[in-house]
Protein backbone atom coordinates (compact mmCIF):
# COMPACT_ATOMS: atom_id res chain seq x y z
CA UNK A 1 0.00 0.00 0.00
CA UNK A 2 1.08 3.22 -1.33
CA UNK A 3 3.15 5.64 1.83
CA UNK A 4 2.60 2.02 4.31
CA UNK A 5 5.54 -0.68 5.19
CA UNK A 6 2.27 -3.31 4.72
CA UNK A 7 4.19 -6.49 3.91
CA UNK A 8 1.21 -8.91 5.54
CA UNK A 9 -2.22 -10.30 4.11
CA UNK A 10 -4.60 -8.97 6.83
CA UNK A 11 -5.60 -6.65 9.16
CA UNK A 12 -7.66 -5.31 11.16
CA UNK A 13 -11.27 -3.81 9.96
CA UNK A 14 -12.32 -0.11 11.88
CA UNK A 15 -15.16 -1.29 14.28
CA UNK A 16 -17.08 1.01 16.49
CA UNK A 17 -16.25 0.14 20.09
CA UNK A 18 -13.67 -2.50 19.18
CA UNK A 19 -10.62 -1.28 17.50
CA UNK A 20 -9.39 0.74 19.93
CA UNK A 21 -6.03 0.72 22.15
CA UNK A 22 -6.07 -1.92 23.98
CA UNK A 23 -7.11 -4.91 21.15
CA UNK A 24 -5.04 -3.35 18.72
CA UNK A 25 -2.14 -4.08 20.75
CA UNK A 26 -3.15 -7.40 21.85
CA UNK A 27 -3.30 -8.62 18.07
CA UNK A 28 0.04 -6.64 17.66
CA UNK A 29 1.53 -9.14 20.00
CA UNK A 30 0.71 -11.90 17.79
CA UNK A 31 2.11 -10.02 14.39
CA UNK A 32 4.85 -12.76 13.08
CA UNK A 33 8.37 -11.17 13.31
CA UNK A 34 8.75 -8.64 10.69
CA UNK A 35 5.35 -8.13 9.92
CA UNK A 36 3.35 -5.15 8.87
CA UNK A 37 -0.04 -4.33 8.29
CA UNK A 38 -2.59 -1.31 8.72
CA UNK A 39 -4.02 0.14 11.93
CA UNK A 40 -7.40 1.37 12.00
CA UNK A 41 -8.81 3.30 14.52
CA UNK A 42 -12.83 2.99 15.30
CA UNK A 43 -14.50 5.29 13.19
CA UNK A 44 -14.02 9.05 14.25
CA UNK A 45 -16.58 12.15 13.29
CA UNK A 46 -14.72 14.90 11.61
CA UNK A 47 -16.76 17.64 12.95
CA UNK A 48 -15.49 16.33 16.60
CA UNK A 49 -11.83 15.84 15.62
CA UNK A 50 -10.61 19.43 15.22
CA UNK A 51 -11.85 20.32 18.82
CA UNK A 52 -10.35 16.79 21.00
CA UNK A 53 -7.95 16.03 22.90
CA UNK A 54 -6.52 13.24 21.17
CA UNK A 55 -4.50 12.15 24.22
CA UNK A 56 -7.85 11.87 26.58
CA UNK A 57 -10.33 10.72 23.62
CA UNK A 58 -11.02 6.57 23.56
CA UNK A 59 -10.99 6.35 20.34
CA UNK A 60 -7.77 8.37 19.34
CA UNK A 61 -5.67 6.97 22.39
CA UNK A 62 -2.69 5.07 20.89
CA UNK A 63 0.14 2.96 22.47
CA UNK A 64 3.59 4.52 22.31
CA UNK A 65 4.96 2.34 19.49
CA UNK A 66 2.08 2.17 17.11
CA UNK A 67 3.05 2.29 13.70
CA UNK A 68 0.54 2.26 10.43
CA UNK A 69 -2.01 3.45 12.04
CA UNK A 70 -5.00 4.53 9.59
CA UNK A 71 -7.89 6.60 11.45
CA UNK A 72 -11.20 6.23 9.65
CA UNK A 73 -13.14 9.24 9.34
CA UNK A 74 -17.21 10.07 8.74
CA UNK A 75 -17.46 13.32 6.40
CA UNK A 76 -18.35 15.22 4.25
CA UNK A 77 -17.73 18.98 4.40
CA UNK A 78 -13.93 20.58 2.94
CA UNK A 79 -13.47 22.61 6.18
CA UNK A 80 -13.90 19.67 8.77
CA UNK A 81 -12.10 17.23 6.64
CA UNK A 82 -8.96 19.58 6.00
CA UNK A 83 -9.30 20.07 10.05
CA UNK A 84 -8.93 16.56 11.11
CA UNK A 85 -6.81 15.52 8.48
CA UNK A 86 -4.28 18.31 9.98
CA UNK A 87 -4.53 16.60 13.21
CA UNK A 88 -4.44 13.17 12.29
CA UNK A 89 -1.71 13.36 10.85
CA UNK A 90 0.31 15.12 13.41
CA UNK A 91 -0.98 12.60 15.43
CA UNK A 92 1.00 9.44 13.62
CA UNK A 93 -1.29 8.61 10.85
CA UNK A 94 0.09 7.11 7.57
CA UNK A 95 -3.02 7.32 5.84
CA UNK A 96 -6.58 8.36 5.96
CA UNK A 97 -9.69 6.10 5.66
CA UNK A 98 -13.22 7.82 4.79
CA UNK A 99 -15.96 5.58 5.49
CA UNK A 100 -18.71 4.99 2.82
CA UNK A 101 -19.59 1.67 4.18
CA UNK A 102 -21.62 2.58 7.59
CA UNK A 103 -25.31 1.68 7.31
CA UNK A 104 -26.71 3.26 10.70
CA UNK A 105 -28.94 5.94 10.93
CA UNK A 106 -27.16 7.98 12.87
CA UNK A 107 -24.61 8.22 10.06
CA UNK A 108 -27.18 8.38 6.91
CA UNK A 109 -28.72 11.36 8.85
CA UNK A 110 -25.54 13.62 8.64
CA UNK A 111 -25.02 12.24 4.89
CA UNK A 112 -22.10 10.23 6.09
CA UNK A 113 -21.02 6.61 5.44
CA UNK A 114 -22.89 4.62 3.05
CA UNK A 115 -25.37 7.32 2.03
CA UNK A 116 -22.36 8.59 -0.15
CA UNK A 117 -22.92 6.01 -2.45
CA UNK A 118 -25.86 7.41 -3.39
CA UNK A 119 -24.18 9.90 -5.59
CA UNK A 120 -21.03 9.23 -7.21
CA UNK A 121 -19.82 12.70 -8.06
CA UNK A 122 -20.93 14.04 -4.45
CA UNK A 123 -18.72 11.24 -3.10
CA UNK A 124 -15.59 11.79 -5.64
CA UNK A 125 -16.04 15.35 -4.59
CA UNK A 126 -15.70 14.18 -0.62
CA UNK A 127 -12.28 12.03 -1.47
CA UNK A 128 -11.16 15.37 -3.53
CA UNK A 129 -11.59 17.26 -0.45
CA UNK A 130 -9.28 15.02 1.60
CA UNK A 131 -6.57 14.57 -0.61
CA UNK A 132 -5.96 17.79 -1.58
CA UNK A 133 -5.10 18.44 1.81
CA UNK A 134 -3.85 15.16 2.81
CA UNK A 135 0.04 14.60 2.72
CA UNK A 136 -0.93 10.79 3.31
CA UNK A 137 -2.46 8.54 1.34
CA UNK A 138 -6.55 8.51 1.32
CA UNK A 139 -8.62 5.30 0.91
CA UNK A 140 -12.24 5.23 1.00
CA UNK A 141 -14.41 2.19 2.96
CA UNK A 142 -17.39 1.30 0.90
CA UNK A 143 -20.20 -1.51 0.46
CA UNK A 144 -21.74 -3.15 -3.04
CA UNK A 145 -24.16 -1.07 -4.58
CA UNK A 146 -28.26 -1.63 -4.11
CA UNK A 147 -29.71 -4.31 -5.58
CA UNK A 148 -31.29 -3.15 -8.77
CA UNK A 149 -28.95 -0.53 -9.65
CA UNK A 150 -27.40 -0.81 -12.66
CA UNK A 151 -24.97 -3.51 -12.13
CA UNK A 152 -21.37 -1.47 -13.43
CA UNK A 153 -22.30 1.23 -10.90
CA UNK A 154 -19.75 -0.05 -8.04
CA UNK A 155 -17.28 -0.30 -10.98
CA UNK A 156 -17.84 2.83 -12.35
CA UNK A 157 -18.38 4.47 -8.71
CA UNK A 158 -14.90 3.51 -7.91
CA UNK A 159 -13.15 4.61 -10.83
CA UNK A 160 -14.31 8.38 -9.85
CA UNK A 161 -12.94 8.11 -6.01
CA UNK A 162 -9.82 6.70 -7.96
CA UNK A 163 -9.25 10.13 -10.02
CA UNK A 164 -10.12 12.05 -7.30
CA UNK A 165 -6.90 10.56 -6.18
CA UNK A 166 -8.34 7.41 -3.81
CA UNK A 167 -4.99 5.48 -3.12
CA UNK A 168 -6.42 2.39 -2.40
CA UNK A 169 -10.67 1.25 -1.35
CA UNK A 170 -11.82 -1.62 0.69
CA UNK A 171 -14.75 -3.54 -0.39
CA UNK A 172 -17.28 -5.05 1.85
CA UNK A 173 -19.65 -6.75 -0.24
CA UNK A 174 -22.84 -6.68 0.99
CA UNK A 175 -25.45 -3.63 -0.08
CA UNK A 176 -26.74 -1.20 3.55
CA UNK A 177 -30.08 -3.54 3.23
CA UNK A 178 -28.03 -6.43 3.63
CA UNK A 179 -26.08 -5.52 6.52
CA UNK A 180 -24.54 -8.43 7.77
CA UNK A 181 -27.34 -10.88 6.52
CA UNK A 182 -26.04 -13.15 3.91
CA UNK A 183 -23.07 -13.91 2.25
CA UNK A 184 -20.52 -11.51 1.67
CA UNK A 185 -20.42 -12.08 -2.80
CA UNK A 186 -16.20 -12.03 -3.36
CA UNK A 187 -17.02 -12.00 -6.84
CA UNK A 188 -17.30 -8.56 -6.43
CA UNK A 189 -14.22 -8.10 -5.08
CA UNK A 190 -12.49 -9.76 -7.95
CA UNK A 191 -14.26 -7.98 -10.37
CA UNK A 192 -13.29 -4.67 -8.81
CA UNK A 193 -10.17 -5.62 -8.72
CA UNK A 194 -10.12 -6.52 -12.07
CA UNK A 195 -11.87 -3.23 -13.25
CA UNK A 196 -9.36 -0.31 -11.24
CA UNK A 197 -5.93 0.41 -11.31
CA UNK A 198 -5.51 1.26 -7.28
CA UNK A 199 -5.04 -2.01 -4.41
CA UNK A 200 -8.58 -3.69 -3.62
CA UNK A 201 -8.51 -4.73 0.15
CA UNK A 202 -11.33 -7.24 0.73
CA UNK A 203 -13.77 -7.57 4.02
CA UNK A 204 -16.50 -9.97 4.44
CA UNK A 205 -17.34 -13.44 6.51
CA UNK A 206 -13.15 -13.97 7.06
CA UNK A 207 -13.58 -16.01 10.59
CA UNK A 208 -10.63 -18.88 10.26
CA UNK A 209 -7.29 -18.47 8.35
CA UNK A 210 -8.55 -20.77 5.83
CA UNK A 211 -10.68 -17.90 5.04
CA UNK A 212 -8.24 -15.01 4.64
CA UNK A 213 -6.41 -17.75 1.94
CA UNK A 214 -9.31 -18.65 0.29
CA UNK A 215 -10.33 -14.72 -0.13
CA UNK A 216 -6.64 -13.93 -1.43
CA UNK A 217 -6.78 -16.74 -4.06
CA UNK A 218 -10.15 -16.10 -5.49
CA UNK A 219 -10.48 -12.59 -5.35
CA UNK A 220 -6.72 -11.54 -6.25
CA UNK A 221 -6.67 -8.57 -3.49
CA UNK A 222 -3.91 -7.38 -2.03
CA UNK A 223 -5.58 -6.97 1.79
CA UNK A 224 -7.68 -9.24 3.37
CA UNK A 225 -9.76 -7.44 6.58
CA UNK A 226 -11.67 -8.86 9.16
CA UNK A 227 -13.84 -7.78 11.94
CA UNK A 228 -15.30 -9.35 15.22
CA UNK A 229 -13.34 -12.83 14.11
CA UNK A 230 -9.87 -11.26 14.51
CA UNK A 231 -11.23 -9.45 17.86
CA UNK A 232 -11.88 -12.81 18.73
CA UNK A 233 -8.82 -14.25 17.46
CA UNK A 234 -5.92 -12.01 17.90
CA UNK A 235 -4.32 -15.30 17.05
CA UNK A 236 -5.21 -15.10 13.49
CA UNK A 237 -2.50 -13.08 12.64
CA UNK A 238 0.05 -15.91 13.55
CA UNK A 239 -2.01 -18.51 12.07
CA UNK A 240 -2.06 -16.41 8.59
CA UNK A 241 1.58 -16.05 9.38
CA UNK A 242 2.63 -19.85 10.22
CA UNK A 243 1.13 -21.00 6.70
CA UNK A 244 2.67 -18.29 4.93
CA UNK A 245 6.18 -19.38 6.63
CA UNK A 246 6.55 -16.30 8.80
CA UNK A 247 8.53 -16.37 11.82
CA UNK A 248 6.76 -16.82 14.88
CA UNK A 249 6.01 -13.70 17.32
CA UNK A 250 8.62 -13.72 20.27
CA UNK A 251 7.81 -15.05 23.43
CA UNK A 252 5.15 -17.78 22.64
CA UNK A 253 6.50 -20.86 20.98
CA UNK A 254 6.69 -22.04 17.58
CA UNK A 255 3.12 -23.11 16.90
CA UNK A 256 0.10 -21.48 16.86
CA UNK A 257 -3.15 -22.39 18.70
CA UNK A 258 -5.22 -24.64 16.07
CA UNK A 259 -7.42 -26.84 18.38
CA UNK A 260 -10.80 -26.28 19.91
CA UNK A 261 -9.17 -26.47 23.00
CA UNK A 262 -5.80 -24.70 22.12
CA UNK A 263 -8.24 -21.86 21.04
CA UNK A 264 -10.43 -21.43 23.94
CA UNK A 265 -7.24 -21.06 26.40
CA UNK A 266 -5.78 -18.27 23.97
CA UNK A 267 -8.90 -16.88 24.42
CA UNK A 268 -8.97 -17.05 28.40
CA UNK A 269 -5.04 -15.21 28.29
CA UNK A 270 -6.61 -12.35 25.59
CA UNK A 271 -9.32 -11.89 28.09
CA UNK A 272 -7.44 -11.43 30.92
CA UNK A 273 -4.97 -9.09 29.08
CA UNK A 274 -7.46 -7.01 27.54
CA UNK A 275 -8.92 -6.36 31.06
CA UNK A 276 -5.54 -5.38 32.12
CA UNK A 277 -4.84 -2.83 29.13
CA UNK A 278 -8.94 -1.32 28.78
CA UNK A 279 -7.96 -0.50 32.50
CA UNK A 280 -4.72 1.12 31.92
CA UNK A 281 -6.17 3.24 29.08
CA UNK A 282 -9.53 3.99 30.29
CA UNK A 283 -9.87 3.39 33.57
CA UNK A 284 -11.90 1.21 35.66
CA UNK A 285 -15.54 2.51 34.82
CA UNK A 286 -15.16 2.96 30.85
CA UNK A 287 -12.43 -0.17 30.91
CA UNK A 288 -15.50 -2.22 32.37
CA UNK A 289 -17.96 -1.58 29.67
CA UNK A 290 -15.63 -2.03 26.94
CA UNK A 291 -14.42 -5.34 28.17
CA UNK A 292 -17.96 -6.34 28.45
CA UNK A 293 -18.72 -5.08 24.72
CA UNK A 294 -16.21 -7.46 23.93
CA UNK A 295 -17.14 -10.50 25.08
CA UNK A 296 -20.46 -10.07 23.82
CA UNK A 297 -19.18 -9.46 20.80
CA UNK A 298 -16.77 -12.27 20.51
CA UNK A 299 -18.24 -14.89 23.31
CA UNK A 300 -20.05 -16.66 20.25
CA UNK A 301 -17.15 -18.66 19.24
CA UNK A 302 -17.39 -20.25 22.58
CA UNK A 303 -18.71 -23.19 23.15
CA UNK A 304 -20.45 -21.74 26.53
CA UNK A 305 -19.99 -18.24 25.66
CA UNK A 306 -23.58 -17.80 27.76
CA UNK A 307 -21.37 -18.65 31.10
CA UNK A 308 -19.02 -15.57 30.07
CA UNK A 309 -21.40 -13.21 29.69
CA UNK A 310 -23.33 -13.75 32.58
CA UNK A 311 -20.30 -13.31 35.10
CA UNK A 312 -19.28 -10.30 32.98
CA UNK A 313 -22.86 -8.78 34.03
CA UNK A 314 -22.10 -10.15 37.72
CA UNK A 315 -18.92 -8.72 38.07
CA UNK A 316 -18.93 -5.63 39.83
CA UNK A 317 -15.72 -4.01 38.88
CA UNK A 318 -12.36 -5.44 37.44
CA UNK A 319 -10.90 -7.44 40.26
CA UNK A 320 -14.38 -9.81 40.30
CA UNK A 321 -14.07 -9.98 36.66
CA UNK A 322 -10.49 -11.13 36.66
CA UNK A 323 -11.47 -13.56 39.49
CA UNK A 324 -14.52 -15.36 37.63
CA UNK A 325 -12.34 -15.76 34.18
CA UNK A 326 -9.85 -17.12 36.05
CA UNK A 327 -12.38 -19.35 37.30
CA UNK A 328 -14.25 -20.16 34.05
CA UNK A 329 -10.96 -20.92 32.16
CA UNK A 330 -9.56 -23.25 34.83
CA UNK A 331 -12.04 -25.70 32.99
CA UNK A 332 -11.36 -26.10 29.19
CA UNK A 333 -13.71 -24.02 27.39
CA UNK A 334 -13.06 -25.01 23.66
CA UNK A 335 -13.84 -22.71 20.58
CA UNK A 336 -15.90 -23.30 17.14
CA UNK A 337 -13.93 -22.47 14.01
CA UNK A 338 -17.27 -20.66 12.63
CA UNK A 339 -20.30 -19.16 13.42
CA UNK A 340 -23.37 -17.11 12.77
CA UNK A 341 -22.35 -13.56 11.24
CA UNK A 342 -26.08 -12.25 10.15
CA UNK A 343 -27.10 -11.17 13.04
Amino acid sequence: MQGTRVNFPLCLAPMVGLSHVALRLIIREYMPQGAFTLWPTEMLNSRKLPYEDFAKVPETMKGPCETELVPQILGNEAGAIAASIRKLEDWGAVAIDINMGCPVQKALRHNYGVALMGDSTYAAEVVAMATKVARVPVSVKLRAAERGTNPDFLFQFVRGLQEAGAAWVCLHPRTAEQKRRGNADWSQIRQLRDTVDIPVIGNGDIQTAEDVHQMRAQTGCELVMAGRALAARPWLMWQVGEDLGWPSPPGFGDFAPRTPEEEGTAYGRVLLRLIDLSELYFGEDLALRKVRFWIRTTCCWLFYGQNLIQISTKAKNLRELRTFVGELFSNPMPMVPRTDLRQ
